[in-house]
């Protein structure tokens, strides 16, 4: 419990954060050990990461820099913290949250039918729509032919990072990686408080250590990733042109194309796989000879 003698909310909110890590071990947190640590308890960037911020952000809010954090991250920092009920009413006591700000509803993104028209009669590319948090949102048929050794393909992130076949089907998978959390980061650094991110970011720290690492580090900016290549199942290696476009009528949402270069064997492979999914023409009986 806290003590009942308060410090001044700037100062004491930094002292509440340190503390109240400190009490917590990797285990308490659902984070493997990795043997002897140099601070007791939680790291800045671990607490950052779970909780679904940005470590500059987070350090910013233990050096008194961030003075009015959303409602969606006190909420986040007291179940990463673990905090009972009057624990929790302190760091809201400290933090002292803007009450005028309205609370970030949960962003419903859809794809508009033109815009699903449009990809559905791309036929010989592999094309789909992703959202702020790169969900995908709508996908063509040869882009799901293309993913097909994924269990889901629902989520640029969690196909990196969950997915066993991410292993095969990605040959620059590291380059990936980091474009997506530097993306992702980007999303968060924007909009702190979203919770379609902070619950991506929460799953994903929890479940993989290798984003965990990512995520705790400082892009400035995204590495480009011009050329995707990728290892299918069925038709063997791919090397196709990537290219993401903002979406004007829906910010935060992208339209990815990806295509093979002309009289490539990128390009032959590519036309298999359209044939090898192309639905059957069904046999039409000679209406000349009637019935």
């Amino acid at each position: 419990m806290y003590n009942d003698t308060r410090p001044d909310p700037v100062e004491g909110l930094g002292q509440f954060l340190r503390s109240r890590r400190a009490c917590l071990s990797p285990a308490d947190a659902g984070l493997p050990s990795s043997g002897r640590r140099r601070v007791p308890g939680l790291r800045r960037d671990e607490v950052a990461t779970l909780a679904g911020v940005s470590l500059s952000y987070y350090s910013r809010l233990e050096q008194g820099r961030e003075l009015s954090p959303s409602l969606r991250v006190l909420e986040a920092l007291a179940r990463v913290l673990r905090l009972g009920d009057e624990d929790k009413r302190e760091l809201f006591r400290l933090a002292r949250p803007t009450t005028r700000r309205a609370k970030s509803p949960l962003r419903v993104e859809r794809v508009r039918p033109h815009l699903r028209q449009l990809i559905d009669g791309w036929t010989r590319a592999p094309a789909f729509v992703i959202g702020h948090a790169q969900d995908l949102l709508a996908t063509n048929a040869l882009a799901d032919a293309l993913h097909r050794d994924f269990a889901r393909h629902d989520n640029v992130l969690r196909m990196l990072f969950l997915d066993p076949a991410a292993k095969t089907f990605y040959r620059n998978a590291e380059q990936a990686k980091h474009r997506a959390v530097a993306d992702l980061q980007q999303t968060a650094a924007n909009t702190p408080e979203d919770p379609r991110v902070l619950e991506l970011v929460g799953e994903l720290s929890v479940r993989s250590g290798e984003f965990r690492s990512l995520w705790a580090r400082e892009y400035t900016r995204a590495p480009p990733l011009d050329v995707k290549q990728v290892y299918h199942s069925v038709v063997g290696d791919l090397e196709l042109r990537h290219e993401a476009l903002d979406i004007r009528s829906a910010p935060g949402q992208q339209l990815v194309i990806l295509q093979a270069e002309p009289d490539s064997p990128s390009a032959d492979r590519l036309s298999l796989l359209v044939s090898l999914n192309s639905p059957e023409v069904p046999h039409q009986q000679n209406p000349a000879r009637g019935a």
